[in-house]
């Protein structure tokens, strides 16, 4: 493959950048063998593009995917771009009530917020919001860390996050802070879209601002010594938890209301 981007692997992941930007897709590496199904759908979307395509054993696909779960299918593509508020607007009026966000609070490890990216993937988050300032994009080490999350999650950088939020709030998205001293916990609480989930920094926690805007502050339990979890296992608690709510009906004891108290 040439070595012009970075690699997206696994069939979801080369699915999205198919459907976003195929004309990007530098190249293209297939495990050698019988190719059907999705993965064979993939193949022919590629020929359609004219992309080059290079067919390779297991372990040197494996190589190529550095370890990760390829299912068969590597490309090659410049990063993806951040977007903007603009996009979000566009974002939050075509999925309207179905909404589902991640915002991260000047998260400035690029691995966490590859790792926030990949749970959010696994979620069915539509986008993850962050402030332009002080926090991470999507270099090197966090596109490394979303193993292709980032192609079919948008990352948006918006210029002032507060800001941002009071336009969801305006627009109907229900905002739910996690925070450890959070007055009601994760487990009582309505967090069914249209909802935003918004985490905090690193051992900081919300913004004073970005708290106040919030619907609802709320905690995780926590049952050992520590007191609290890192921001990516944070999303996956909060973000799974919003899943079986939708999937699986909301806790009988949980409260959607103005009054997080």
């Amino acid at each position: 493959m040439a070595d012009k981007g970075h690699i997206v692997y696994g069939l979801h992941s080369v699915g999205a950048v198919l459907a976003r930007r195929p004309r990007e897709v530098v190249s293209a590496a297939v495990q050698k063998g019988q190719v059907r199904g999705r993965l064979g759908e993939l193949v022919a979307g590629l020929e359609r593009a004219r992309v080059p395509i290079e067919r390779m054993d297991r372990a040197a696909l494996d190589r190529l995917a550095e370890g990760g779960v390829h299912q068969g299918i590597a490309v090659r593509v410049p990063p993806p771009r951040e977007q903007g508020v603009n996009e979000l607007e566009r974002l939050v009026a075509g999925r309207d009530r179905a909404l589902r966000l991640l915002v991260l609070d000047q998260v400035e490890d690029p691995r966490n917020l590859g790792a926030c990216l990949r749970t959010a993937d696994a979620a069915g988050v539509d986008a993850v919001v962050v402030p332009k300032a002080r926090s991470a994009g999507l270099g090197g080490a966090a596109l490394k860390t979303a193993a292709g999350a980032a192609e079919s999650v948008p990352l948006v950088a918006v210029p002032n996050l507060a800001r941002a939020l009071r336009w969801l709030k305006g627009a109907g998205v229900w905002l739910v802070g996690a925070d450890e001293a959070g007055p009601r916990s994760l487990f009582e609480t309505e967090i069914t879209p249209p909802v935003a989930i918004v985490l905090g920094a690193e051992g900081k926690g919300l913004r004073r601002l970005t708290r106040e805007v919030c619907d609802e502050i709320v905690r995780i339990p926590m049952q050992g010594a520590v007191e609290s979890l890192n921001v990516s296992v944070a999303a996956g608690v909060v973000l799974y938890e919003m899943l079986r709510q939708e999937k699986w009906g909301q806790s009988p004891f949980s409260v959607r209301s103005s009054d997080p108290g």
